[in-house]
């Protein structure tokens, strides 16, 4: 009998996703393991393995569907079965394949067709692209589907939605009233530029951010700590280490390995909260934010305590690459008690994050730049990283936050027992 396969639980707590495309055409051989899809979540596009091995027999979702968690999305069958044999295995399942076109009132609209008013023609529509619609004011039945049949889906409603934004721009400007000054002529001039505001849709990732970090800073209470870190000793060591080394080791990967010995150096910081009981960790598992188009993604290196400098440059490198093509796993992204967020790169002296729960901290690093200090009275110049810890007060007291700020200094300031 041919198998059924269902549309997984790709994140927690998910009563639907988008299924976004099929990574393979019916007829086509697999095997227990290939990714047969990719299923579209707040935060990353996540490819499904194939549950069954055989051949692909029938799609039961088209492109762009949003589906039920547990839904059937796939039928796949062996040697030796036939047509009629995935047809009664429909029949016993209860599920129609291809979506047949709906009935009037169920995804059909009717329009009339240019040069013939006494001729309709019906289009058809998705329930995701329907409902798309009805949320962003679209008229489906002026739009052309490039779904199977001409069938209508959410590709199609998002980009009429696009095209409106982009349409925006030649809004006529709001011209707010400007308060005189000195400079008349010039003011004159700034009246004279238009002011227009582009609507920008929502993405279901800032959707996802909005709600996950209003609900941290309402929720959690935050505190802060910072810390002025000497940085020359770190530097000094990473361009001999580059040297010979077969993979470029960044000041973030140092800092990241730093962060998870600290923790260890600590093990009361390396704990969470529950409504239950607090999570005490045995090993350092930490979220790197990568900024990415339209958002951020957060994947977790697992056990930087224990993994060698070079293994946790790979895993943040190989991150970074998947993270901008859209592949980062929904696992990837879930676990961790600690975060790092780096903006010295773009040349950012200081600042604070909000925590991403559950984790209970999250370090924010500034930029690495030469600054006047003063060592054993006198006064010199050495370079200085400004870090900021913000850390849940429920799990972390300030005494545990500065016994780990002070630790990650040590290990910053003498690099050698990063790499031992």
């Amino acid at each position: 009998m041919p198998a059924l396969m269902n549309m997984p639980e790709v994140m927690a707590n998910a009563l639907e996703a988008t299924l976004s495309s099929w990574l393979k055409k019916e007829g086509e051989t697999i095997e227990v393991g290939d990714a047969i899809a990719e299923v579209e979540t707040e935060k990353a596009t996540v490819e499904i393995p194939a549950e069954h091995p055989g051949v692909v027999a029938r799609f039961l979702v088209e492109e762009g569907a949003s589906v039920e968690v547990g839904a059937p999305i796939l039928i796949i069958r062996t040697a030796g079965e036939t047509d009629d044999d995935v047809a009664a295995l429909l029949r016993d399942a209860g599920t129609q394949s291809p979506p047949a076109p709906p009935a009037d009132g169920d995804g059909a609209n009717t329009v009339l067709v240019a040069g013939a008013p006494r001729k309709a023609e019906r289009r058809f529509s998705s329930p995701l692209a329907r409902r798309l619609a009805r949320e962003e004011n679209v008229d489906v039945a002026a739009i052309r589907g490039s779904g199977p049949g001409g069938r209508i889906v959410r590709r199609d409603v998002e980009q009429v939605i696009a095209d409106r934004a982009d349409s925006s721009r030649d809004w006529p400007a709001q011209r707010v009233p400007s308060q005189p000054t000195v400079a008349g002529p010039v003011q004159a001039k700034a009246r004279d530029v238009p002011n227009t505001a582009i609507a920008v849709p929502h993405t279901k990732m800032r959707l996802a951010i909005s709600r996950r970090l209003t609900e941290s800073k309402s929720t959690v209470p935050h505190f802060y700590l910072t810390a002025d870190v000497r940085m020359d000793a770190l530097l000094t060591l990473r361009k001999q280490v580059n040297e010979s080394a077969t993979r470029r080791i960044t000041v973030n990967d140092l800092i990241v390995k730093a962060v998870g010995l600290a923790l260890m150096d600590t093990p009361a910081a390396n704990s969470t909260w529950t409504d239950e009981a607090q999570l005490q960790h045995t090993a350092a598992d930490i979220s790197v934010a990568i900024a990415v188009d339209g958002g951020l993604l957060t994947p977790v290196v697992r056990s930087v305590d224990s993994q060698s400098l070079s293994a946790v440059s790979a895993a943040i490198g190989d991150f970074v690459e998947r993270a901008k093509a859209g592949k980062i796993r929904q696992e990837e992204l879930t676990g961790g008690s600690f975060s790092v967020t780096n903006l010295g790169m773009f040349g950012t002296r200081q600042f604070s994050a909000i925590l991403n729960p559950p984790q209970s901290a999250i370090l924010a690093v500034g930029a690495a730049e030469p600054r006047a200090v003063v060592v054993d009275g006198a006064l010199t110049v050495a370079t200085v990283m400004t870090c900021t810890l913000s850390a849940d007060h429920r799990v972390i007291d300030g005494a545990v936050a500065a016994q780990w700020m002070q630790a990650f200094k040590a290990r910053i300031e003498n690099p050698l027992t990063i790499l031992i």
